[in-house]
């Protein structure tokens, strides 16, 4: 998979999560380059199970409407239970890169199924594990993923919603991409 610059922002409760992904899609952000992980146990609110129904994701649970009301903005969704994380729900392209990351025998020292797909694109593993203590603690994981343009402008409208934490990795700029015209 190619890599790509990406930008993270670790959200309390899904509605914050939810405000900065209705600002990124007001903001013409592309859908398909979002991906968000999460669950919230700090509330009564959890869900119960998922199904996909043509291209939206049907929930039952007191998170439903939230979780439901976002499958449709986002490229692919899924439930993992990831030893140590528990029960995760994961929308948009994250999906891939956890397969991928599953499938491709990808092994990380430490780091979950879920951190062996951030590391796929190149986040670096102590961020990795910041993010996956997030998770842990009921917390939202939104990524930005794309061009350096991309990612700057995500980050820079996801900086006026109430994140706990933002992070922008940037893919070092090889002399091979530039000899091949990327």
């Amino acid at each position: 998979m190619d890599k790509s610059n990406c930008v993270v922002a670790i959200y309390s409760s899904h509605t914050d999560a939810e405000a900065a992904i209705n600002e990124l899609h007001r903001s013409g952000f592309e859908m398909k380059k979002l991906s968000i992980i999460g669950r919230d146990y700090h509330t009564d609110e959890h869900v119960v199970g998922y199904y996909n129904y043509g291209d939206r994701m049907q929930v039952w649970g007191k998170t439903g409407a939230f979780w439901g009301g976002l499958w449709g903005l986002f490229f692919g969704s899924a439930f993992f239970w990831i030893p140590g994380l528990g029960p995760l729900l994961v929308a948009g392209p994250m999906v891939a890169w956890i397969v991928g990351a599953l499938e491709g025998a990808l092994v990380v020292g430490g780091l979950s199924a879920i951190g062996a797909g951030l590391y796929s694109l190149g986040i670096p593993k102590d961020s990795i594990l910041r993010y996956e203590t997030a998770l842990k603690t009921g917390r939202f994981v939104l990524i930005a993923h794309g061009s350096l343009e991309d990612t700057t402008r995500a980050k820079a409208i996801l900086n006026h919603t109430p994140q706990e934490a933002l992070e922008h990795h940037l893919q070092p700029f090889l002399l091979s991409d530039r000899r091949s015209g990327a």
